[in-house]
């Protein structure tokens, strides 16, 4: 976490740097955009911080280690897989809960899965992609979809098998 901060400290100090380059009206407007970008995240990152902490707290020791965990195999890969198209929530609120997960014991192939069928298959997407696709065109990347998650979370698997990672 501190190197992601350190990270995203020296990008941000370079992009100030170059807007003030750019002159009084540009560094302006950047500062004005990103006030505006803040204020539109904030309660949303709040709200998924919020969320997981809860969930930290909720979760189960025994559903963690029996369901989702490495040792759980193709159970919880299938799990992490219907969980992801079935949770309403996006992706930015989705990396505080895996991370809550990975932190109580949920195994490296079951993330991978929940967050491929999240970023994939979520069926809160369905809608929107009609309105710009029409359904033709979302049944096509739905059904090529399918099984990638699956695929990821398998090859997780057989990459946390093979290299023991933990």
């Amino acid at each position: 976490m501190k190197f992601t901060i350190f990270f995203l400290l020296v990008m941000l100090t370079g992009v100030i740097i170059y807007a003030w380059l750019q002159g009084p009206v540009i560094f302006s407007q950047a500062w004005t955009n990103s006030t505006k970008q803040l204020l539109q995240l904030a309660p949303i990152l709040i709200i998924a911080v919020l969320f997981a902490g809860f969930t930290q707290t909720l979760l189960p020791e025994d559903f963690v280690k029996d369901w989702l965990s490495d040792a759980s195999g193709w159970r919880g890969i299938l799990l992490a897989w219907l969980a992801g198209i079935f949770t309403p929530i996006a992706g930015v609120l989705a990396m505080p809960l895996a991370a809550v997960l990975y932190q109580a014991g949920a195994g490296l192939a079951v993330i991978m899965t929940f967050l491929t069928s999240l970023a994939t298959l979520s069926l809160i997407k369905v809608p929107i992609e009609v309105g710009f696709y029409g359904w033709k065109l979302t049944a096509v990347r739905f059904g090529v979809s399918l099984l990638l998650p699956l695929i990821a979370g398998a090859l997780t698997q057989a990459l946390v098998q093979a290299a023991q990672i933990k």
